[in-house]
């Protein structure tokens, strides 16, 4: 029960946080209009207040917000948690060229470290360019070198194709260099069979194809219609629950006003 306590009253990342100020200010409405039939109208004015009331809540109730809602939601969730299961992690390959790329002495040991070390930085390159972040820990390719992620040759050369070529995305420069390390030791016999050697090649290409496709989450958002439909069919609902929502006076025997509750729990 503590924990649902704490649960509930959390503000950060909360939907209080969130809709607070449109609730504010539908509030604020509600009760104008409140109070002015209660207090404001005399009964002629009170019956043309009922009528349009009944009105407004007979086709409130057509307007299919649950469905839009729930259809909506399901895209937000589906596209959330496909981002989080593309993002490619480092560890499977990493896993591979321990494995498979042999050799203790230190030239082994740099290929090894190479390798992984490029593929961190196509994903920095690639988080760079969609997580706000990141961008602000690594703004430009000289924090990438000050950090010692990259050298400064490996940075002169990114920069230089940059140059050619400012359109596209580079994170797979990075993963051009793993695939040469690797093919390099192949041919000096430390990777012994071409099993391996292909393996280790398609964790670098499943790599570059997780990183490809949170560019491509990031590139293509929701069509916007389905926005504008969820949007106007929100704010419809609620801009007709104003006058469709109130309690009427219940001594009017008006059907389904048989309790004036005053605060709209409910809706």
């Amino acid at each position: 029960l503590g924990v649902f306590w704490k649960l509930l009253f959390k503000w950060k990342g909360s939907i209080y946080k969130l809709v607070w100020q449109n609730l504010f200010v539908y509030m604020v409405l509600y009760y104008a209009l409140s109070i002015t039939y209660r207090f404001g109208l005399n009964d002629t004015g009170k019956i043309k207040f009922e009528q349009i009331s009944l009105h407004c809540q007979r086709f409130a109730d057509l307007i299919p917000v649950t469905f839009v809602l729930g259809f909506y939601v399901s895209i937000i969730i589906t596209r959330w948690w496909g981002q989080y299961k593309i993002i490619p992690w480092p560890d499977s390959c990493c896993l591979f060229i321990s494995t498979c790329i042999q050799g203790h002495d230190d030239r082994g040991r740099l290929m090894r470290r190479t390798i992984a070390r490029y593929l961190i930085v196509a994903l920095i390159q690639t988080l760079r360019m969609t997580s706000v972040q990141v961008k602000k820990r690594f703004p430009t390719l000289n924090h990438l070198s000050d950090a010692g992620i990259i050298t400064d040759n490996e940075r002169v050369i990114i920069e230089s194709l940059d140059e050619k070529c400012i359109q596209h995305p580079k994170y797979w420069m990075s993963l051009v260099w793993a695939g040469a390390v690797v093919t390099r030791a192949k041919k000096e016999g430390r990777i012994k069979d071409d099993f391996a050697f292909r393996t280790i090649i398609k964790e670098i290409n499943n790599f570059r194809s997780g990183c490809g496709g949170l560019l491509d989450y990031d590139w293509i958002s929701i069509p916007l219609v389905y926005t504008q439909v969820v949007t106007l069919a929100v704010y419809t609902f609620f801009l007709s629950s104003l006058m469709g929502r109130q309690f009427l006076d219940p001594t009017r025997g008006i059907e389904g006003h048989d309790v004036d509750l005053v605060v709209p729990v409910f809706t």
